[in-house]
């Protein structure tokens, strides 16, 4: 089995570190909303998590724009590399894939 190398795998890292402290606020207001949901009782819980989501839906919009940025300044096939990396790392790190 031959083991290969991301090479989009260091640039990725960085990006979504910066994303985390550029985006800390917004971060935290997901945690937040998520917390709220999950201590809603009954009647509150639609509510809650439509608030949620769309705080998921803002992160996912912010983590497509970095990568579709930086996806633009490269050729198809190593585009499409990076775009599969970046998403892959993205979701892990904040469980959120970013928009497709």
């Amino acid at each position: 089995m031959i083991l290969r190398r991301n090479r989009f795998a260091e640039l990725v890292r960085r990006q979504l570190d910066l994303f985390e402290l550029d985006d800390a606020a917004l971060l935290a207001e997901a945690r937040e909303a998520e917390g709220t949901w999950r201590r809603a009782g009954r009647d509150d819980a639609e509510e809650a998590y439509g608030d949620w989501q769309l705080v998921v839906e803002a992160i996912a919009e912010r983590l497509s724009e970095i990568r579709d940025t930086f996806a633009s300044t490269l050729e198809e096939e190593p585009a499409d590399a990076y775009r599969r990396s970046f998403d892959h790392a993205a979701e892990k790190r904040f469980g959120v894939p970013p928009d497709g």
